[in-house]
């Protein structure tokens, strides 16, 4: 395992009384584990969100690529593979 680093950080009052409640009510053993837990929960978030805008990003240079190949579909027949796709039947679809 790396060896940890170490940070020094400085809150309100307000915060570092917060952060000891939680930690009295038992759910972390310490104001460190509190912390830890906080930045890791934000950066497994961070993470989720990158990776999301990486696959994102692909789709839309898929598509880039496929609308300057020619590769494209008409609105209306969109909409009709959609329609399909869910169950809706063309008529109900015009009037609602």
């Amino acid at each position: 395992m790396k060896p940890a680093g170490q940070m020094t950080i400085t809150l309100t009052d307000e915060l570092e009384q917060f952060v000891r409640r939680e930690v009295n009510e038992g759910t972390f053993a310490s104001n460190s584990e509190y912390i830890r837990d906080l930045v890791r929960e934000r950066y497994r978030k961070k993470q989720d969100r990158d990776e999301k805008m990486k696959t994102l990003n692909a789709a839309l240079e898929r598509g880039m690529a496929d609308s300057a190949a020619g590769r494209v579909t008409s609105l209306s027949e969109a909409f009709e593979k959609i329609r399909a796709a869910v169950g809706i039947p063309e008529d109900e679809s015009r009037h609602a």
